[in-house]
C-alpha cells in the first residue's frame, strides 16, 4: 500500500457504513480516537472506528483526516460496543447511535472543552516552570546564607547577632521553599474528583424488613448466575430499599451503579434520598441539566474509572450512553414505563432493553422492578432468562387502597353529576380535605378542551398540518396541535358560520377549573407537559410538605413518587385509558390504575381509589376491583400467543411519510409487496401474516406528512436476527431503486 495507512470512522450521521479515510503512516492511533474529517464537502468530528484496514474502494477517492484530535479524551471500547449492539438490534446505523450518545452539540463543546483543557494545562505549565525557578533560586539563597553562617560561627564569637539573624533568614527561607514546593505538588497531583469516605452513610431510621432481606438475599443468590433479576412488588413494599442495599453492597466491593428512573421528575424526588446514603458519590444525569453540568459528569466517570473512585449515577434513559467501566450494578426502576422508549429521532430504543444489554456487555448485575411489570418481563421469567422475586407486604404493614368504581352514566341519568365529578366523589374530596389530608386527580388528557366544535354547522376546528382536532388551552388562550405543536390565537366564533365555538371532552386544565370552583378554599396544583419545566420541581415539594391539598395531572403523577399525606387518588373519565386502537392498551391501563392506586394510602393507613367510568363492567376495572390482577395478566397472555403479538413475536412498524398521499400511498404498497416475498413463510408453517399490508395510523397526518404503516411480525427463533437485516437491506434496495424522497422510519419493538 505504499506506506498508506488507512481507518474507518464513525460519523454522527445516518449513513449505512463507516467510511475510510487515510491515516499518515507515521500516527500512532488507536480505536476511539476521535479525528476531524471532511465528509460531502463538511467538516465533521468522528471516531476511529477500526485501524489499518484494507480499503473496500478505490483508494483515490480515500480522503485524508484533517486532524487527531488527542486532547479529547477518547471513546473507550465499551462504548464502542454498545453502539454497534444497538445499531444492531434496532436497526439503525451506528452514526444514529453516536449522535444519540455524542449530540452535535455536545461533540462542538466536547472540542471547546479541550481546548480549554489545553490552555489550562499551558497555565499549569507556565506556573510550574515558574514555581520551580523559584524554587531554585530559594534554595541557592539558602545555600548562601548557610555557607555565610558557617564562615561567621567560624571566624568570631563577636559576629553572634549576625548569625542570629541569618539562622532566623535561613528558616524563613525553607518555609517558603516548603510552601512552593507544596504548590508544585498540588499543581502536578491535583485532588480527586470525588471525596471519598471509608464506610457508607446508613439509611436513617429504615432496616430491611424479613421479607425486604430475602429477597434481597435471593438477588445475590440470582447473581451468581449473571441472571437479570425482576422485583415484582406492590406499590410501597420498599423496593428502594432493597436497591439501596444492592447498590450499597456493589460499591463497597469497589464497583459502581447506575439507577436508571424513568422520568426526570421522579429522579428529583429520588435524589435527596440517594444523597443522604451515597454523599458525593452520587451524580445525576438527564436532559434538563445543563451542558456543561453533563460534560461534568461524563469527565468524572470517564476520569473516576481510570482513579478507582467510586460513583452511583441516577439518571433517564440517557445515561446508558455515558462512558461507564468498572460497572457492577444497573438498577431500572419501573421496567414497565413506557418513557424508557425513544419515539424519535434514532435510535428508538427502550432503555430497560439496552440496559439489559449494557449489563451483558460489562458483566454485571441488574434488577428491575415494578409493582405492574410489563408482559415482556414476565415473559422473560417464565422462560428463565429472568429470576422473578416477589415483594406483597407493604412496609409500613398498611392494606391496599380500597378501589370504588363509580357508573358515571348511570349517575348522571340520577342526576347525581355535577360537571365532570360525581355526587359520590366529591364527598369523599370534602371528607378528606376536612381530614387535612390530599387528593390526587388524574386525566390522561392536558388542555381544556381536547376538540373545538361548532354546534350550527359542525365544524371542527383542526390543525393544519395534521389530520387532528387543535385543542383549546386557557391562561392564556390559544389553540395548540399536540402532534406537530402548531399554536394559534384562540378565536371563539366559527371561521365558516359565525356561530360560537363549544369545547368538546375536557383537559386537566378544564378539571382544574372545576374543582377550583368546588372547594375555593384548598389550595390545588396542575401537573402536566404544559406546566413549566422550571415549576415542576416546586410544585411536587410543595405537595409533598402538605403545603398542596389537591394535585391535577397526566400520568406524570402515576409515577413512582411518595407522598405520606395522601389518602385519596381519583381517574376520572377514566375511559380514555381503554380507547387506544394497540393491542397494549389494556396492560397499560391497568399499570396506571395500579400506579395510581399505591400512590395512596402509603404509610400505617389505608386509602382509597375512586375510578369514574362509563364501563363499570369492563374487564379490566372488574378484575382490578377484585384484586386479581395476575388472571388479568394471563388472560392477556394468552390473547397475545393466539393472536402472535408480543412477548411471543418481535414487531417492527415501518412508517412511510410523504408530503403527498399518492406517493405515500404507492411506496408503502410497493414496499410491502417487497417484504411480503422476502419473508413469506412456507404453506402452514406460520398462522401469523409476517408482512401487512398498509394502513392509515388514527393519526395518519403530522407536521404536513401523509402517514402510512406496515407491522413486521417475526418469530422469535434463531433467524430472527437475519430476517432483521433483510428488511433493513430490503428497505435500503427500495429507496434507492424508487428513489423515494420521502421518509421511512423503522421502530423496532413499537410500543
Amino acid at each position: 500500500m505504499s506506506g498508506k495507512r488507512y481507518i474507518t470512522v464513525i460519523l454522527p450521521l445516518k449513513i449505512g457504513w463507516t467510511p475510510y479515510y487515510e491515516i499518515p503512516a507515521d500516527e500512532k492511533v488507536c480505536q476511539g480516537l476521535w479525528v476531524r474529517v471532511n465528509f460531502a464537502n463538511k467538516e465533521y468530528s468522528g471516531i476511529i472506528h477500526e485501524t489499518d484496514v484494507t480499503p473496500g474502494t478505490e483508494t483515490s477517492k480515500i480522503k485524508t483526516v484533517i486532524s487527531v484530535e488527542r486532547q479529547v479524551a477518547p471513546v473507550g471500547h465499551n462504548e464502542i460496543r454498545l453502539w454497534e449492539m444497538v445499531s444492531e438490534y434496532y436497526l439503525c446505523t451506528i452514526g444514529e447511535v453516536f449522535k444519540a450518545a455524542y449530540p452535535a452539540m455536545k461533540i462542538s463543546r466536547q472540542e471547546a472543552l479541550a481546548r480549554m483543557q489545553e490552555k489550562d494545562r499551558e497555565r499549569k505549565r507556565k506556573n510550574l516552570d515558574r514555581l520551580y525557578l523559584k524554587a531554585r533560586k530559594t534554595s541557592e539563597r539558602i545555600e548562601q546564607k548557610k555557607k555565610k553562617l558557617s564562615e561567621t560561627e567560624n571566624s568570631s564569637k563577636k559576629r553572634e547577632k549576625l548569625a542570629a539573624e541569618l539562622k532566623s533568614g535561613i528558616a524563613d527561607l525553607e518555609m517558603e521553599l516548603a510552601s512552593i514546593m507544596k504548590n508544585i505538588s498540588e499543581e502536578e497531583n491535583p485532588g480527586g474528583i470525588y471525596v471519598e469516605y471509608d464506610t457508607f452513610q446508613t439509611v436513617r431510621g429504615i432496616s430491611l424488613t424479613p421479607g425486604q432481606n430475602e429477597v434481597f438475599e435471593a438477588a445475590l443468590e440470582a447473581f451468581k448466575g449473571m441472571k437479570p433479576v425482576l422485583i415484582n412488588g406492590v406499590t410501597g413494599s420498599g423496593k428502594t430499599e432493597i436497591y439501596l442495599e444492592l447498590a450499597r453492597r456493589t460499591m463497597s466491593e469497589g464497583r459502581n451503579v447506575l439507577y436508571l428512573v424513568p422520568e426526570i421528575a421522579v429522579s428529583r424526588q429520588l435524589k435527596d434520598r440517594l444523597q443522604s446514603v451515597f454523599g458525593s458519590r452520587l451524580m445525576t444525569f438527564h436532559s434538563e441539566e445543563t451542558a456543561a453540568s453533563k460534560r461534568n459528569t461524563a469527565e468524572k466517570i470517564r476520569t473516576g474509572a481510570s482513579g478507582g473512585n467510586r460513583y452511583i449515577i441516577l439518571g433517564t434513559r440517557s445515561a446508558l450512553f455515558l462512558p461507564y467501566e468498572n460497572l457492577g450494578l444497573i438498577i431500572v426502576d419501573e421496567e414497565h414505563d413506557s418513557s424508557y422508549k425513544q419515539d424519535s429521532p434514532a435510535p428508538r430504543y427502550n432503555g430497560r432493553d439496552v440496559a439489559v444489554m449494557l449489563a451483558r456487555l460489562h458483566q454485571c448485575n441488574i434488577v428491575l422492578g415494578s409493582a405492574t411489570p410489563s408482559l415482556e418481563s414476565i415473559f422473560n421469567c417464565s422462560c428463565g432468562k429472568y429470576r422473578m422475586l416477589t415483594l406483597r407486604s407493604r412496609y409500613y404493614g398498611a392494606d391496599e387502597a380500597e378501589v370504588e368504581i363509580i357508573d358515571t352514566a348511570s349517575e348522571r341519568r340520577k342526576n347525581g353529576m355535577y360537571g365532570l365529578f360525581s355526587l359520590k366523589l366529591i364527598e369523599h374530596m370534602k371528607a378528606v380535605l376536612d381530614c387535612g389530608e390530599q387528593i390526587l386527580v388524574f386525566r390522561s388528557r392536558r388542555a381544556f378542551s381536547p376538540v373545538l366544535q361548532c354546534p350550527g354547522c359542525g365544524t371542527i376546528i383542526r390543525c393544519p398540518h395534521c389530520n387532528v382536532s387543535l385543542s383549546y388551552h386557557k391562561n392564556p388562550e390559544r389553540m395548540v396541535c399536540h402532534h406537530c405543536g402548531f399554536t394559534t390565537t384562540f378565536n371563539p366564533a366559527c371561521p365558516k358560520c359565525g356561530t360560537m365555538l363549544q369545547g368538546l371532552g375536557s383537559g386537566t386544565q378544564k378539571i382544574e377549573e372545576e374543582i377550583r370552583k368546588l372547594f375555593p378554599e384548598a389550595r390545588v396544583s396542575r401537573l402536566d407537559s404544559d406546566t413549566a419545566k422550571s415549576s415542576v420541581p416546586d410544585i411536587i415539594r410543595k405537595f409533598n410538605r402538605k403545603e398542596t391539598d389537591i394535585l391535577i395531572g397526566t400520568q406524570i403523577i402515576t409515577k413512582s413518587f411518595d407522598f405520606p399525606a395522601l389518602s385519596l387518588a381519583a381517574a376520572v373519565s377514566a375511559d380514555s385509558l381503554l380507547g387506544i386502537q394497540d393491542f397494549r392498551a389494556d396492560e397499560k391501563a391497568l399499570q396506571i390504575l395500579e400506579q395510581l392506586r399505591g400512590r395512596c394510602g402509603r404509610r400505617d393507613r389505608k386509602g382509597l381509589f375512586v375510578i369514574q367510568t362509563n364501563q363499570p363492567d369492563h374487564p379490566v376495572y372488574r378484575k382490578f376491583a377484585e384484586g386479581d390482577a395476575t388472571d388479568l395478566y394471563g388472560s392477556l397472555m394468552a390473547e397475545r400467543r393466539e393472536f402472535g403479538y408480543p412477548p411471543y413475536t418481535r414487531l417492527i412498524n415501518i412508517s412511510v411519510k410523504d408530503p403527498d398521499v399518492g406517493r405515500c400511498e404507492a411506496a408503502a404498497t410497493a414496499l410491502s409487496g417487497i417484504l411480503k416475498s422476502m419473508l413469506a413463510e412456507p404453506s402452514g408453517e406460520n398462522d401469523i401474516e409476517p408482512v401487512s399490508d398498509p394502513f392509515s395510523p388514527p393519526v395518519d397526518r403530522i407536521a404536513g406528512d401523509h402517514i402510512r404503516i406496515i407491522r413486521v411480525t417475526l418469530r422469535k427463533d434463531k433467524e430472527l436476527l437475519s430476517r432483521k437485516k433483510a428488511i433493513a437491506g430490503g428497505i435500503d434496495g427500495f429507496i434507492r431503486k424508487s428513489r423515494f424522497k420521502g421518509q421511512i422510519i423503522l421502530d423496532v419493538d413499537p410500543e
